[in-house]
């Protein structure tokens, strides 16, 4: 099968197209046939180790050393079940599934195995396989910094980077959730942010675009690490946040996620209530200009891999 390898830690030149051994299931796992797969910020921190001081000898223990334990990256995957191992009872073959693998990779390639009781669903009807790699990665970290008993009707939140991929899930899963949404974005964007359903557009790129916002109960900062250094904006929230307000960066903490978040990610998405953005698609030999493009910060929602 053919996949793209992470050689060695380094920039987007160090993937390469490689021809590998197709893997086979082993008990309770299926073979997913994949489709479609995303380039995320997440993928580009591992395949270039831009991990902060403090975290790089855990991390070297759980990813490797030198580079990659795991050499074909890639968390998100949609596909059809090409072949199920023993035990393997909730799927079969010609199945059409989506689903998130966190820490064993493996989406960039042709085949992928997946234990059932994993982060796996099937897909929506009428759903492509490339709407549906467009939701896991944002809606399953905005879910678990947006926990549904925390927001209801009566919570008015602030998302700021609210056309990425993180973001965009953000506004709609707080919409759907019952809550008033705000979000920032650039000038670009800001069409794009108000038809996912935000209340109220600010453009960050107009001085003083913060200016009047107050008594937000939450500021949610899906901005990634690579795309905004230093403080400033959170030193700033603390002017825009009421008495209990909080707030939260994707930046911060040890995202929890499991199945039943993508059981509802599926949904929403069977009921409308959320959309796949997607910027570009790429083909798997064009990996190398996909990570580049992810890493110049300023893509809208998802970056797909058509396989």
């Amino acid at each position: 099968m053919k996949a793209a390898v992470c050689t060695k830690y380094g920039p987007p030149e160090v993937l390469k197209i490689l021809e590998m051994k197709e893997p086979i299931p082993q008990k309770d796992e299926v073979l997913v046939r994949i489709r479609a797969t995303t380039v995320t910020t997440s993928d580009c921190y591992v395949r270039g180790f831009n991990i902060p001081w403090q975290f790089w000898l855990p991390m070297t223990l759980v990813i490797g050393f030198s580079k990659p334990r795991q050499a074909i990256l890639g968390m998100v995957f949609s596909g059809e079940v090409a072949c199920v191992g023993k035990g393997v009872n909730d799927f079969v073959v010609g199945d059409k599934v989506f689903g998130f693998d966190r820490f064993k990779f493996g989406s960039y390639a042709e085949y992928k195995c997946v234990s059932m009781k994993g982060i796996i669903a099937k897909i929506p009807s009428a759903t492509s396989f490339e709407e549906a790699a467009a939701i896991p990665y944002g809606g399953l970290l905005a879910l678990f910094y947006l926990k549904p008993d925390t927001i209801d009707k009566t919570k008015k939140i602030l998302v700021c980077g609210a056309s990425g991929a993180v973001g965009s899930a953000a506004v709609q899963i707080a919409k759907f959730f019952g809550a008033t949404v705000t979000g920032i974005c650039s000038t670009d964007n800001l069409d794009l942010v108000r038809g996912l359903g935000a209340d109220n557009v600010l453009d960050y790129t107009k001085k003083g675009y913060l200016d009047g916002q107050r008594n937000f109960n939450l500021v949610f900062d899906a901005v990634p690490a690579g795309a905004r250094t230093g403080n400033e904006f959170k030193a700033e929230c603390a002017k825009l946040l009421d008495q209990d307000g909080k707030y939260i960066s994707v930046r911060k903490g040890t995202p929890l996620l499991n199945r039943d978040q993508l059981f509802l990610l599926k949904k929403m998405m069977e009921d409308g209530k959320i959309k796949a953005v997607i910027d570009r698609v790429y083909r798997l030999e064009e990996i190398v200009d996909a990570h580049r493009y992810v890493e110049s910060w300023h893509k809208k929602g998802n970056v797909i891999v058509r396989i």
